[in-house]
């Protein structure tokens, strides 16, 4: 993992994946803002029609946005990567392993589209079947940000897997080349860095070039 992660590392200065990197968060940014745009104005409506506009109310709202982006960044910042995850993935192979990356398979952009939209939903459904846990462990300080790193250590192991093996699953019922102990891994140092200011903006191309590394160093399936 130390070593998959080290090189990952590296390659994210290289000017190809750079780009890739530029445009993604461009993308990632926009939709957030979009998002909190329209649940700042969407919350002060519903505060205004049913409750009370007032500095209580918009205090709240304020409050409400804050947690929710705090869930939603690393849900959106993965649903935008993974619209981007063939040429990320891809920029690295042709560096790193030029024979795997001409054996791929291009990912179409409905099958990118519906990954990316169910991959979301997944991370969505999940985060949202958590947050009582988490409301109940709030009390003790820590156990809240442990469920929601734990969930998303999970969903962002499979999700970062699956950017680079379904290029080169031999069928779909190939068994998948990571251990589950080996997904926690890797979704865990991503889910732990998506929580760092600053950092968290490059933590999912970590991640996903850190899982080509994992892969290949093991040895995908071909097609």
């Amino acid at each position: 993992m130390l070593p998959a992660f080290a090189l990952a590392l590296t390659r994210l200065a290289d000017r190809r994946i750079l780009a890739i990197w530029l445009k993604s968060l461009a993308v990632t940014l926009l939709v957030f803002i979009a998002l909190g745009i329209g649940g700042w104005f969407g919350l002060i409506w519903l505060l205004d029609r049913y409750g009370e506009a007032d500095g209580l109310g918009q205090l709240a709202a304020v409050l409400i946005l804050a947690i929710a982006g705090w869930l939603l960044w690393r849900i959106i910042a993965l649903a935008v990567l993974q619209f981007f995850a063939d040429e990320v993935v891809l920029a690295v192979e042709q560096r790193d392993y030029p024979e795997m990356a001409a054996r791929a398979r291009k990912l179409g952009l409905h099958e990118e589209a519906r990954r990316a939209l169910a991959g979301a939903g997944r991370a969505l459904l999940f985060n949202l079947l958590a947050l009582p846990v988490a409301l109940v462990l709030a009390i003790t300080g820590v156990g809240a940000p442990l469920v929601f790193l734990l969930v998303n250590a999970v969903l962002l192991g499979r999700e970062l897997q699956d950017m680079v093996w379904l290029r080169h699953r031999a069928t779909a019922g190939s068994p998948p080349p990571l251990t589950g102990i080996e997904r926690l891994g890797l979704g865990g140092v991503v889910a732990l860095l998506l929580t760092v200011p600053v950092v968290n903006f490059v933590a999912p191309f970590l991640g996903a070039a850190c899982a080509v590394h994992l892969i290949h160093r093991k040895g995908a399936p071909r097609s």
